[in-house]
């Protein structure tokens, strides 16, 4: 990526030779372009938030920037990415959005993302710190940028305009206010769930910003849970890209002798399941990790992987992430050990998973949903 600070070489996390995806898109090159362009001072508390990859901050790495993010993969990312290009170790601060955020910044600069909650969640977090000579500068591709994206800087830091387009990118230019009358964080988000889904029926969910589907039960899920396995015979369960944890959080119910892990890229996620699990005293035992899927579980050590895999990362479709789940729960399962997962029938899981463990089975379908399991030999 060539900027006005450099020329640093990026890749995502983990590296594929065969994903020609990049590491960082149009967006992030207009806000550097800016910063250089205006000769915005980067002097004093820099804090980044959102950059997916780490391109941001490792242009910006002499400046040494605060980053913050809700993916454990794009935190991999930035670690891989400052040292690949020689930065030296702790010029660049790694937050999560469970981190208590910096007391004062100077200058935030916000990659948009996907989810409008996160955004929200954020800004109100983040907007104490902000004071009134703050420069603030929000990027993403004119497709991310909305109305409803405008009216959250506008609400909760203050005046705000959009920048003209170039590549199908846009900046967003706040001017803060900290005389604004804020409102209060909804996040996290609690509801309960309804009658007929199994052993979760009438239990508490508990949602951070940016979960999916955080403010209702989803109808994949909804479907996942009325076909999960009988689970009476205890063993080791994984709840894997876990969400909200409801899932698990029903074999457990089901299955109190069961030991479930909950696995999430996310930190919103895992925090998320924590609390779900949490709010409704279920007995047992669970085990909580932000990781890549099942990186660092032993093989041969589970019984059963529930499984609802993503199919978008970030604005790009790709079954890259659905397929290290599978076959990191073919590595982890016991012989005679489980995958269930549900899928939209479009996506043809049923292909892959042959081509990994030699077999597939329907468990249930409707006109939208599959539930298909496979067994390892």
């Amino acid at each position: 990526m060539t900027t006005a600070w450099g020329e640093p070489v990026l890749a995502r996390f983990p590296e594929d030779p065969r994903d020609r995806l990049r590491a960082w898109d149009a967006s992030d090159e207009y806000l550097l372009r800016h910063l250089a362009d205006r000769q915005v001072p980067l002097s004093g508390a820099v804090v980044v938030v959102g950059d997916r990859w780490g391109a941001l901050v490792t242009a910006l790495a002499a400046h040494r920037p605060t980053q913050i993010t809700d993916s454990w993969l794009g935190q991999e990312a930035t670690r891989a990415n400052l040292s690949r290009n020689g930065v030296e170790p702790g010029a660049v601060r790694l937050l999560t959005t469970q981190d208590p955020p910096p007391a004062r910044i100077d200058v935030l600069l916000v990659r948009v993302p996907k989810s409008l909650a996160l955004l929200e969640d954020q800004l109100l977090r983040l907007a104490p710190a902000v004071h009134e000579d703050t420069v603030v500068v929000g990027t993403g591709m004119v497709k991310e940028i909305h109305t409803s994206t405008l009216d959250l800087f506008e609400r909760i830091l203050g005046p705000t305009r959009t920048s003209l387009a170039e590549k199908k990118a846009r900046l967003i230019l706040c001017t803060p206010d900290p005389a604004l009358a804020r409102p209060a964080n909804p996040w996290p988000y609690r509801y309960t769930l309804p009658d007929g889904i199994g052993p979760v029926s009438g239990a508490t969910v508990v949602n951070h910003a940016g979960v999916f589907c955080a403010d209702r039960l989803d109808i994949g899920t909804r479907f996942f849970l009325k076909h999960l396995p009988a689970g009476e015979d205890g063993g080791r369960v994984v709840d894997l890209g876990c969400g909200n944890g409801v899932v698990g959080t029903a074999m457990a119910l089901a299955d109190p002798r069961a030991e479930v892990l909950f696995v999430d890229e996310s930190f919103q996620a895992v925090a998320s399941a924590q609390a779900t699990y949490r709010e409704n005293d279920v007995p047992g035992h669970a085990e909580f990790r932000v990781g890549d899927g099942l990186s660092g579980v032993p093989a041969g050590s589970v019984d059963l992987v529930l499984n609802n895999p993503p199919f978008h990362s970030h604005q790009a479709t790709t079954d890259a992430t659905a397929w290290r789940m599978f076959t990191g729960a073919r590595r982890t399962l016991r012989r005679g050990g489980e995958l269930w997962v549900i899928g939209n029938r479009h996506l043809g899981y049923h292909v892959k998973l042959r081509r990994l463990f030699g077999n597939s089975e329907v468990v249930a379908s409707d006109p939208k949903f599959v539930v298909l399991k496979a067994v390892k030999r």
